[in-house]
């Protein structure tokens, strides 16, 4: 049986078919005004690299894994943002990241020389955490370090590399990176 294809998640570690897999954070559910999610678990029924069926996968590159989830899981890129990895390997699911950052000069994508501003408290900036993009509401900021709220929860660990965007002009514009300390 052919399920959901998992693609726009990160893997992690190799996968083989008959594998089984954990899926992290998971499936978003709006709850109230928060999101939720729920971690998914399915065997690995196939793998595919450049339209050839494998047996197995490593991190890195584009794949396809096929997996016994229901296809509606998958669809309309539902799972982009998500670690895939064997069960009990896979970084903690957060709301809430410290990053260790450095900001642009200038802006990037803007017509001119557009200085970037200072990060400060109460901010909503855009993070990509790896292939996850959510909004984060900027908690504290002290010398270099910023401590992020985020609105969607991401799986992350630390010394993985971030990158900060900021409204301008009417687009999310990138302005800086980091890297998780915690």
């Amino acid at each position: 049986m052919r399920g959901g294809i998992l693609g726009g998640s990160i893997i992690r570690g190799e996968i083989r078919v008959r594998d089984e897999i954990e899926i992290l954070p998971g499936l978003r559910v709006k709850k109230d005004d928060t999101v939720e999610t729920i971690p998914l678990i399915a065997e690995v029924v196939s793998v595919g690299v450049d339209n050839v069926f494998v047996e197995s996968v490593r991190s890195g590159g584009l794949v396809g894994i096929g997996t016994t989830l229901d296809p509606s899981l998958t669809k309309n890129d539902l799972l982009v943002g998500n670690l895939a990895g064997k069960p009990g390997t896979l970084p903690p699911v957060t709301r809430s990241i410290t990053l260790e950052y450095s900001m642009f000069e200038r802006v990037v994508g803007v017509r001119g020389l557009v200085k970037t501003e200072p990060i400060r408290a109460g901010e909503v900036l855009n993070v990509n955490v790896g292939s996850a993009l959510t909004q984060a509401v900027v908690k504290d900021v002290k010398d270099n370090r910023i401590n992020l709220s985020l609105k969607m929860p991401v799986c992350a660990e630390k010394g993985q590399r971030v990158a900060v965007s900021r409204l301008v002009e009417r687009r999310w514009r990138l302005i800086g990176h980091g890297v998780l300390v915690d």
